[in-house]
């Protein structure tokens, strides 16, 4: 009896301490959505009204107006998708040559590839462009879109590496018994077994081009290839900015990725678990 109150005290308090975490992290979320629905002056009002009044839902219409709504998603769909069929192809491919090929300097090469990890993108930005630069791609898409097809990145290697290797040897043996060949047994029966990995993949994919900014701020210079990042910089002069504006603005960019996170959670979570990163 004792010990079932004291699991049901321990129940309670791990479960109050979510809750009150998750209310901590909400504040953000809420007061970003409260001053999208502000005149600019109560933004500032302090002590900080949380309910707006009078309510500008007329806010969100000007956002969208000003920021040239329509073509930045298109930009930003464009390159998002692209970027996200490139880096789970190609990572998947190479992820699947280091956990199932043996090739002489195997773990060398793995190695070295996890060593990326830990240089800063700050190191490699100038002479990308110089590279880019010199082969004519800069203003257009191709230097944010090109890159994901070549390997798909050093993390998303190692991830879905980790959940290939608790896939069974067996049933790969039985498919190559059957007469399948290699690639053939990657298609149909690896991916297939990935796919809490391959979703997982697809998510910090599309969250990380979803909202690069830095990205298209050196590449893109045209208004008509902007992209939703850069289009949310147009409400910030050199000394004043629309904070309403920007917060109706950023809602709206915001909503794509809580629904896509929201609709695959249970697939992030149980990808993030199975290949070992608990």
């Amino acid at each position: 009896m004792q010990a079932n109150k004291q699991k049901q005290w321990q129940k309670f308090i791990v479960y109050f301490l979510l809750i009150a975490g998750a209310v901590v992290f909400m504040i953000p979320f809420l007061w970003m959505l409260s001053s999208s629905l502000k005149e600019l002056p109560q933004v500032f009002v302090f002590p900080p009204k949380w309910l707006p009044n009078p309510i500008r839902w007329d806010n969100y219409a000007q956002a969208l107006e000003r920021m040239d709504f329509l073509v930045a998603l298109k930009n930003t769909l464009t390159i998002t998708v692209l970027c996200l069929v490139g880096q789970v192809g190609s990572a998947a491919f190479v992820a699947y040559s280091f956990a199932r090929i043996r090739f002489p300097g195997r773990e060398f090469l793995f190695a070295l590839l996890l060593s990326t990890m830990m240089l800063p993108a700050q190191v490699t930005m100038i002479p990308l462009f110089i590279i880019f630069r010199d082969l004519g791609w800069v203003d257009t898409f191709k230097p944010l879109i090109v890159p994901a097809f070549f390997g798909g990145g050093a993390f998303f290697i190692f991830l879905l590496r980790q959940f290939f290797l608790t896939i069974p040897k067996d049933l790969e043996d039985a498919a190559r018994i059957d007469g399948c060949g290699r690639f053939r047994i990657f298609l149909q029966i690896v991916l297939p077994l990935a796919k809490p990995a391959l979703i997982t993949v697809s998510i910090f994919s599309f969250m990380n081009h979803w909202n690069d900014f830095m990205g298209p701020l050196i590449y893109l210079n045209s208004e008509q290839n902007r992209t939703l990042a850069i289009a949310l910089q147009s409400f910030q002069g050199q000394y004043t900015a629309d904070w309403n504006l920007l917060m109706a603005a950023s809602v709206v960019v915001l909503i794509p990725v809580l629904i896509i996170f929201f609709t695959l959670q249970r697939y992030f979570v149980e990808g993030i678990v199975l290949s070992g990163l608990k």
